[in-house]
């Protein structure tokens, strides 16, 4: 690419590279206010959390070898949960656009979009089930749609396991 600069260059050049991009915020206030919000461990999050260990379910947190980082991850079943905030990725029930400085937050919450469905995918294609809690969701019933997804795969999981030794010759099965 030589000299050209990254902001001269079209979109499609760029690829993966515009989403590692953030804009940049007219207010360093602003800027110093949003690098302290939590990441992990929200009040959602860990009433989510809670609720699923109350139900006998363990897993993961944060598991830092996966796309995104998942907030919870059962890594025999292969579910990754994302508890999202309805501010920063665009809740379709309660998302607004700050008035001051629209086009920054406007990029800003399109990037997180972006970024969001781009680890849904990687994510899916390492044949992980992705799961998203909105932070207004009820806790029970989030933590209901999380147990039955990891249900069907543990289940589905080992049937297919169990398939697989007895449908071979040898297996002591058959």
């Amino acid at each position: 690419m030589g000299d050209i600069a990254a902001g001269s260059l079209p979109t499609e050049e760029l690829g993966s590279a515009v989403m590692d991009r953030s804009p940049t915020p007219l207010d360093a206030a602003t800027s110093a206010r949003l690098r302290r919000q939590p990441r992990s461990d929200t009040k959602p999050e860990a009433a989510l959390r809670r609720e699923l260990h109350r139900r006998g379910l363990r897993f993961r947190l944060n598991h830092p070898g996966l796309p995104g980082r998942p907030d919870i991850v059962f890594t025999r079943a292969k579910v990754a949960v994302f508890v999202d905030g309805c501010f920063w990725h665009r809740c379709p029930e309660h998302s607004t656009v700050p008035r001051n400085n629209r086009d920054w937050w406007q990029a800003k919450f399109d990037r997180n979009t972006a970024r969001d469905r781009a680890k849904d995918a990687e994510l899916a294609a390492l044949g992980w089930r992705v799961l998203h809690v909105w932070e207004h969701e009820a806790t029970g019933a989030a933590a209901d749609r999380v147990e039955a997804a990891w249900r069907h795969r543990v289940k589905s999981r080992s049937a297919g396991s169990h398939r697989d030794r007895t449908s071979h010759p040898g297996s002591g099965n058959g």
